[in-house]
């Protein structure tokens, strides 16, 4: 069963993309917003770290994207992608591999 071994790793993959996300999007808002110090070294390493995760992900998006003042969709865009689109080629996938070896 490596099919539902992958599944099941393709999943939890995107499931860390998406806390990273959301994540990064509360952190940066936050010190946008000056609540959270980004000379702070510790909020400084997350947001680094965060941003070397979701960045490469992030920028194409963006391109592709009218640009709407100083709101960025490109994050809503990339999890709608992933809820709609990416989960449900895995799920017809994995379905039809296994329905085709029985």
């Amino acid at each position: 069963m490596l099919i539902i071994t992958l599944y099941n790793i393709a999943m939890m993959l995107i499931q860390l993309f998406t806390w990273a996300l959301l994540l990064y999007c509360v952190m940066s808002m936050l010190v946008g917003f000056r609540v959270l110090d980004p000379s702070n070294r510790f909020v400084y390493n997350v947001l680094i770290f965060l941003g070397k995760i979701v960045e490469p992900v992030l920028n194409p998006v963006r391109s592709i994207l009218p640009q709407f003042g100083a709101m960025d969709l490109s994050p809503l865009a990339v999890l709608l992608g992933l809820q709609y689109l990416v989960v449900p080629v895995l799920n017809r996938l994995v379905s039809a591999s296994l329905h085709a070896g029985f």
